[in-house]
């Protein structure tokens, strides 16, 4: 445990920040993951559908700073080929 006053108060920060953050990076990959599931069962319309849910809680990462913007445009774009390739 740190024993500088200025270190105490960066652990705490840091656990709160990390408390807030995984709840929406945990959302976002469980919505990668639906439309994932969904591709692979063939299912177009709903892939559709959750790639659109998908790619917003993405770009919302992004935006809080959660997942750095080119992680996030390399996820959206896998995602949106797989979807295009189901449909194709």
């Amino acid at each position: 445990m740190a024993n500088i006053k200025s270190a105490i108060k960066r652990v705490r920060v840091n656990n709160d920040q990390r408390a807030h953050n995984a709840p929406i990076k945990t959302d976002m990959r469980s919505h990668i993951k639906r439309v994932e599931k969904l591709v692979a069962d063939h299912n177009v319309d709903d892939a559709k559908k959750a790639l659109q849910q998908a790619i917003k809680r993405i770009d919302k990462a992004v935006q809080k700073g959660i997942v750095h913007k080119n992680n996030g445009d390399r996820q959206k774009s896998r995602l949106t080929k797989k979807v295009n390739q189901l449909s194709a």
